[in-house]
């Protein structure tokens, strides 16, 4: 599986994603809005033959009198593959580009509040907090729980992550460093 950063080729097949997917479907210039005006914020999970298997639809909202934040327009994996962490690879990767980019303070999304198993990965996999129910959002009339995940330590987390792994690296060198000076003492000591 591959993730990487949508193209302009790749707004049709993540439409047909969608259409496959979820309920909710947008019209082809509203994929061509996102791509355009915001085309680092959009990925697509590939299958091992090219084929986009999922994709997160992403987006920056310019509300002048709140704080930065950017907005998950779309989630979808197809059936075939969900349960493989691709939504959260997604999502994590939509979510560091707003703050790399950006300087996002926090992202928002809208989920039906009957989808379970988006609401586990928004809220116990992501930490999203349920902000407000918006009723009748959607077009058949459920209601949405309007959520939102703080990014402002995301930067911290890779910082710390990379300082353990550094330290990881370290040890293990440290740890293969010991072996090997205990194997020459021990091969001194037989000569």
């Amino acid at each position: 599986m591959n993730i990487r950063c949508a193209r302009p080729e790749d707004l049709m097949n993540m439409q047909h994603c969608n259409l496959l997917c979820l309920p909710e479907n947008y019209q082809m210039k509203y994929y061509f809005y996102h791509g355009l005006s915001w085309p680092q914020l959009s990925y697509v999970a590939e299958d091992e033959k090219g084929k986009i298997v999922g994709y997160v639809l992403a987006k920056m909202e310019d509300e002048p009198d709140e704080a930065v934040h950017g907005h998950i327009t779309s989630l979808a994996v197809r059936r075939s593959h969900r349960r493989l962490g691709l939504a959260q690879k997604l999502m994590e990767q939509a979510s560091r580009a707003m703050v790399e980019c950006f300087k996002a303070q926090y992202v928002s999304l809208h989920v039906r509040k009957s989808n379970r198993a988006a609401l586990n990965l928004y809220t116990v996999t992501l930490k999203f907090s349920i902000s407000e129910i918006e009723p009748k959002y959607y077009a058949d009339g459920e209601d949405a729980y309007a959520m939102k995940r703080n990014l402002t330590g995301l930067d911290l987390e890779e910082a710390v992550a990379s300082v353990q792994s550094a330290i990881s690296v370290c040890s293990a060198r440290e740890s293969s460093l010991s072996s090997n000076t205990d194997l020459l003492a021990e091969d001194n000591h037989a000569k």
